[in-house]
């Protein structure tokens, strides 16, 4: 549907609602998400919940045969999302110091055989000795592979490094040796490997009007996802030699089509690719549909060619830098002022298209980051063929992971 039709829409089925609100377009969510299973090229799609941050659309993904089972962003969240039935199936994509999360995990007995909690270096294991006492119930846990680039490491550099500051675990070496660690000690029980590699996967390789750096970013991509690629292999196989695995997690919205063609991973995560925030739109590899936009009135005309809408400011984390502003979406024309951007409590816009807007009317956005609109926001308006309905976000739960 062109934009104009789009506006006119999501003005129409939305009218008896006063903005500022959020909209989620399940027409998109879903055609998201068959485009990211096409990409995935059979491999199962776990599910990262810090991108939804919404049971209910958690649950309608979960529903689609290709996902399966949720990578949560804390313990916490993973109790809740499995007392609430969400799914049995869940991996804490990061390591935990919540002491009162892990005893509430080792008091139950169904909670602990559902959930794996991420480690990567010992102190971890000792933080759940120290949390749960000696001979505690065996926990299960995930080793994650850092995925950076180095490309130096052969000859002992490690810099440059390109990616996130994330494991220590870099070689098969170091995962063997924190393997064997882990099966040492009988409160845990190791069942699985994940790398993450933000340098691919986060990363859009054709941002626009940036041809040179279009260019570097592919080169880098091409020799890091070579470099991963046997690192990680080598890395699953000297786990592999230890103990069996249940699950080796890799990818992530950005990098699917590459991950999935990997022997040694066998399920993939995202989780941002289905409500397709701006940060995915320079990808030369697919195109997503927006599907989680907000709506902001029109409350002042300042000037010929400016429209001032109330609130705005919902800058998405990361490096300071534009890529981080909320970008006016609908109608198409309109861009922040250099000078305000987008404001706590009002944000300009500027463009020819603003004279046609009066007091009153609502101008559609897209954030920056998916699941960072659920913490502005208590209820998502669902937009179906059969109208409208609202359901909360976890913070319409009262419900905050940080």
């Amino acid at each position: 549907m062109p934009p104009t039709g789009l506006r006119a829409r999501y003005d129409s089925l939305t009218v008896e609602l006063d903005p500022p609100f959020a909209l989620v377009d399940l027409e998109a969510f879903r055609s998201n998400a068959q485009e990211l299973l096409r990409r995935a090229n059979d491999r199962p799609i776990r599910v990262a919940s810090k991108s939804v941050r919404c049971r209910e659309l958690l649950t309608q993904v979960l529903a689609m045969p290709g996902f399966s089972g949720v990578m949560a962003y804390s313990l916490a969240e993973a109790l809740w999302l499995f007392e609430e039935g969400v799914t049995d199936d869940l991996l804490v994509g990061y390591p935990t110091a919540d002491r009162g999360a892990l005893r509430a995990l080792a008091k139950d007995d169904a909670a602990l055989a559902a959930i794996t909690i991420m480690v990567d270096d010992v102190a971890q294991l000792d933080l759940v000795t120290d949390a749960l006492g000696v001979g505690h119930p065996k926990v299960r846990v995930c080793i994650e592979l850092d995925a950076s680039w180095r490309p130096l490491a052969r000859i002992g550099q490690d810099w440059p490094h390109v990616g996130v500051r994330r494991s220590p675990v870099h070689t098969p070496l170091d995962a063997a040796a924190l393997a064997r660690e882990v099966l040492r000690r009988p409160g845990f029980s190791l069942v699985g490997v994940m790398a993450y590699e933000a340098q691919i996967a986060g990363l859009g390789d054709a941002p626009e009007g940036k041809p040179l750096r279009a260019a570097a970013v592919r080169m880098m991509q091409r020799r890091s996802f070579v470099e991963l690629a046997e690192r990680r292999a080598a890395a699953v196989a000297a786990v592999r030699a230890l103990t069996p695995l249940e699950f080796v997690n890799g990818g992530g919205t950005g990098s699917l089509e590459r991950t999935s063609t990997e022997d040694a991973v066998t399920e993939l995560a995202a989780g941002s690719g289905l409500l397709a925030p701006t940060l995915f739109d320079s990808y030369q590899a697919f195109r997503l549909r927006p599907a989680a936009l907000f709506a902001l009135p029109v409350v002042r005309r300042p000037a010929s060619g400016v429209a001032t809408v109330f609130g705005g400011g919902y800058l998405a984390s990361g490096p300071v830098g534009s890529d981080r502003l909320p970008t006016p979406y609908l109608p198409e024309g309109l861009r922040l002022t250099g000078t305000e951007a987008a404001g706590e409590v009002q944000t300009p816009l500027l463009g020819a298209v603003a004279d046609e807007l009066v007091v009153g009317d609502r101008v559609w956005f897209r954030h920056a980051k998916a699941g960072e609109l659920a913490e502005r926001f208590a209820q998502f308006h669902l937009l179906d063929s059969g109208g409208l309905t609202t359901v909360p976000t976890y913070r319409g739960e009262q419900r905050c992971f940080g």
